[in-house]
């Protein structure tokens, strides 16, 4: 039996944080107990906001930590092709359509509809239009002719095709959910899977990614519990392999927040500086000594 493979996936698009600094223990820590592998990824699919410094930064701060991992590690800007394949799969099922409208334009459709218009479970509205909106040869013309777009998944369609998978939670969602969880995929309305300028989305990307690394833990915070549910239905809809899931609590700020990136205070680079140790981060984050 091959050894259980576990991976820790930050973006470098800021400094780690004690939020960071748990889900990357937690998974050393459960690698190696089960004598599995621990793998690094850096999802960096967005140019803008990602910089190498910030890399740089998350090599140092892991192996602070005393966190090895296997190399090489894998960039998901090294990969488009990978996620332009699997894309081409979901339009190949009809399962994916193209949008139009800009931020502020589903903003304004979004008022038009009212305070009682339904929100994701990370809390912004539901896309309001459809692929009904507008027929297939506008959209053909609109792309031809260069304008932006994003590509969304049918929703409705996905589901009548894969139903609504389950998965195993050996941890905690927000609310206590554990054991089999019914996938809810349908509370997050068409989510983008890619655009004109960025073959790729968050939720595209990491399954794709997950699939390929032969990922069969997957170890994050409970802020994204939910977002299994997608996960799982492109899963089921790509034929990949299901992970076991466990989802581990935050680590919230003194206002009980998540902690965010733009907190600089909690970044591992200021602490280390202000002469904390490894040790000092574990008894932070609530965890025991290995």
């Amino acid at each position: 039996m091959s050894p259980p493979v576990f991976r820790f996936a930050p973006s470098p698009n800021g400094y780690l944080h004690l939020g960071h600094a748990l889900s990357a223990l937690l998974n050393a820590d459960l690698a190696r107990k089960a004598g599995g592998r621990l793998l690094l990824r850096i999802e960096d699919i967005d140019r803008t906001r990602c910089k190498p410094e910030y890399e740089q930064a998350i090599y140092d701060d892991l192996a602070w930590l005393g966190i090895a991992w296997e190399k090489p590690v894998r960039r998901q800007s090294e990969h488009f092709d990978a996620y332009r394949d699997a894309l081409a799969k979901l339009q190949a099922l009809d399962l994916v359509y193209a949008s139009f409208e800009s931020r502020g334009e589903i903003a304004e459709l979004v008022t038009a509809r009212g305070d009682g218009w339904p929100r994701d479970p990370d809390g912004a509205p539901i896309y309001p239009g459809g692929r009904d909106a507008i027929g297939e040869t506008e959209r053909r013309t609109r792309i031809n002719a260069g304008e932006p777009y994003a590509l969304r998944l049918d929703m409705a369609a996905a589901i009548a095709r894969a139903g609504h998978p389950m998965w195993s939670e050996t941890g905690r969602g927000p609310d206590g959910e554990t054991g089999e969880i019914a996938a809810r995929p349908q509370d997050w309305g068409d989510i983008i899977l890619a655009r004109k300028d960025v073959p790729t989305s968050y939720h595209l990307s990491v399954v794709v990614d997950d699939a390929l690394q032969g990922v069969t833990h997957i170890v994050r915070g409970q802020d994204l519990f939910w977002s299994t549910s997608v996960h799982r239905l492109l899963q089921s809809l790509l034929g990949f392999p299901v992970p076991v899931y466990r989802h581990h609590r935050l680590v919230l700020d003194a206002a009980g927040r998540k902690l965010s990136k733009s907190t600089q205070a909690t970044a591992l680079r200021a602490l280390r500086g202000e002469g904390a140790t490894p040790a000092d981060i574990r008894t932070m984050v609530g965890l025991p000594e290995p």
